[in-house]
């Protein structure tokens, strides 16, 4: 077991004080930035689509994983940030440009959102995000001038002043770039007064107001954050896919933004990560799971949604803290190995916030 003693007072605002933690986090990005002289096009192409997705799950994380938020429609602000910063650049606005403004754009509708559903809590919350991201949706497919509607929108190469980054290495470290950046925003974020805020908030409402908090303006300003750095994963995801459909943000992509959350662990950037590599193999276990079951339930339309909704419920009442707090039992186990206890951990439980005022 690792004693950490504490020499300078700076160790109290460290955000990373386990040797261990540092040692792993930073062979992840030591591997992460020797990887496209490892590995493939089309693997380094598999990558850059998880680190998108790493992103797209640390917004949603800012809103229900700190901020105790229920979000059905996060995909919407993925299809915001996606057409913004591809529309943008077919006018030939330079793309360090086009991706701020994607997710301005984003964070602006994503805090009128906040705004409007400010009062709301638990189940109403979820259905008020799910009707945006239909209204999203349609919204898209019905704006054929501009998005092309249901018949898609090709999405022009990053470009700037006729310099064009195709797919490739320099991609590649752009979006790796950007999504170490707000890992690390992020992080600083959640120490910062804000930060406390949305945990306040998430906690317990009622013990927050008492403190002075304005929870509809603390509300609005996580759905601000976390819409803006979803729209940044939008419009990242718009250069690997290529081409633009509003079939591609619809439910269906929201309840896989929910999933990993979920599976990774709220609360937790690492959870992030890990519910973003879950994601990224569970096409293949639904795949062998097709290949196993009779024919007459693989072929069944639905079975992904169902199968997304099993798994959500499973950790939900079985480990609520998700992939990252089972690996933080087993590193407790090894630390502590022979002296380990069951009673350590006690199971959590989570449930929707039903506190209001009026």
């Amino acid at each position: 077991m690792q004693v950490l003693f504490k020499t300078d007072y700076d160790q109290d605002i460290n955000y990373l004080v386990n040797r261990g933690e540092r040692f792993r986090i930073l062979a992840a990005v030591v591997l992460a930035l020797v990887a496209p002289f490892v590995v493939g096009a089309y693997f380094l192409s598999e990558i850059s689509i998880f680190l998108v997705y790493i992103l797209a799950g640390l917004g949603l994380m800012v809103l229900i994983g700190f901020t105790g938020v229920v979000s059905f429609g996060h995909a919407a602000f993925m299809g915001i940030g996606a057409y913004t910063n591809s529309v943008l650049l077919g006018y030939g606005v330079p793309f360090f440009v086009t991706l701020p403004l994607a997710a301005l754009l984003a964070g602006l509708i994503g805090a009128a959102l906040g705004r409007a559903a400010s009062k709301m809590h638990g189940f109403y919350m979820a259905i008020a995000t799910l009707a945006f991201a239909i209204v999203i949706e349609t919204a898209i497919g019905a704006w054929e001038p501009v998005t092309g509607g249901h018949m898609g929108l090709s999405v022009p190469p990053m470009s700037a002043f006729g310099w064009e980054v195709s797919a490739g290495r320099v991609q590649y470290y752009i979006i790796l770039a950007i999504v170490l950046f707000c890992i690390w925003g992020v992080a600083n974020l959640m120490r910062s007064a804000t930060g406390r805020a949305f945990v306040a908030v998430r906690d317990s409402e009622t013990s927050a107001r008492s403190l002075g908090l304005d929870i509809a303006r603390t509300r609005i300003l996580a759905f601000f954050i976390s819409a803006s750095i979803t729209g940044l994963a939008g419009g990242l995801l718009a250069h690997l896919t290529f081409y633009l459909s509003p079939e591609s943000f619809g439910v269906n992509e929201s309840l896989k933004l929910l999933l990993m959350v979920v599976v990774g662990g709220l609360g937790t950037i690492t959870g992030a990560i890990f519910g973003a590599v879950f994601v990224s193999i569970l096409p293949n276990i639904i795949t062998l799971l097709q290949g196993i079951l009779p024919q007459a339930i693989a072929q069944q339309a639905g079975l992904d949604l169902f199968l997304f909704g099993a798994i959500i419920a499973a950790f939900i009442i079985f480990e609520p803290e998700g992939l990252y707090g089972r690996w933080r039992k087993l590193r407790l186990f090894l630390e502590t190995f022979p002296y380990y206890k069951r009673a350590t951990f006690t199971r959590q439980k989570r449930y929707l916030k039903t506190e209001r005022f009026r």
